[in-house]
């Protein structure tokens, strides 16, 4: 099962200082279709306002990563962490048995991020935060690991879930093929380009679901961008 999620088709809301995009209900957007994806929970497509952010507020029992596609994010929270995650990079933010923090917008540029839940396996335990470059030409013509609870990714950042979250970067006419096994989803989005998974085209922003395939194809119409979450 492959199937197309248009980005015009998303849940939306427009704050002014916020314009986000809602892959999956959140907050005052509702669809019952769209719930959760496997493990996924949510998958925002957030632009924020330069000097702008959201102000302290709590999490828990999540497994949080912000992708940052452009400009930076800066994040403080209640247990002393601060740092600034820039394009490219990505941070995560396991909540555990509860944690406060903030997300800013600090620069003078527009800030563009996809954060992406994900439901752990268990509740409560110690939260912690963290936050890694990811070079886009270490990911040409492949998927790499960015988060992930699987020991044997060594070179990802940890979250508390049997979940991965890959990036790749493709230039037009390359293909990649990932392994998914047929009892785990995935959900990609494009932030940048056009692609082509299996037989379904999706252009930037737009997201794709997929289940109950061993693989999958994508091939790069454009010079495209390419975010996947493989979920238990």
């Amino acid at each position: 099962m492959i199937e197309l999620r248009p980005f015009e088709s998303l849940g939306s809301a427009n704050h002014g200082w916020l314009d986000a995009h809602h892959h999956f209900s959140f907050a005052g957007y509702h669809d019952p279709e769209r719930v959760h994806w496997g493990d996924l929970r949510v998958w925002n497509d957030d632009t924020i306002a330069p000097g702008t952010g959201f102000p302290p507020h709590p999490h828990r029992d999540m497994e949080i990563i912000t992708y940052v596609r452009e400009g930076a994010i800066t994040h403080e929270d209640n247990l002393g962490n601060k740092g600034r995650t820039e394009a490219g990079d990505v941070q995560v933010m396991s909540a555990g048995s509860g944690v406060r923090h903030s997300e800013y917008n600090r620069e003078d540029v527009t800030t563009r991020i996809f954060q992406i839940w994900i439901i752990p396996e268990s509740q409560g335990g110690d939260p912690f935060w963290g936050a890694k470059p990811f070079p886009k030409g270490d990911r040409s013509g492949r998927f790499v690991t960015l988060a992930s609870g699987f020991g044997d990714d060594a070179d990802a950042l940890p979250i508390r879930s049997r979940s991965r979250v890959l990036g790749a970067t493709l230039k037009a006419g390359e293909s990649v093929t990932y392994r998914l096994g047929d009892k785990r989803s995935a959900y990609l989005v494009p932030a940048t380009g056009q692609v082509r998974v299996e037989n379904v085209t999706a252009k930037a922003r737009d997201g794709v679901a997929i289940a109950q395939v061993e693989s999958f194809t994508v091939t790069a119409i454009e010079d495209s961008e390419i975010v996947l979450v493989d979920a238990a």
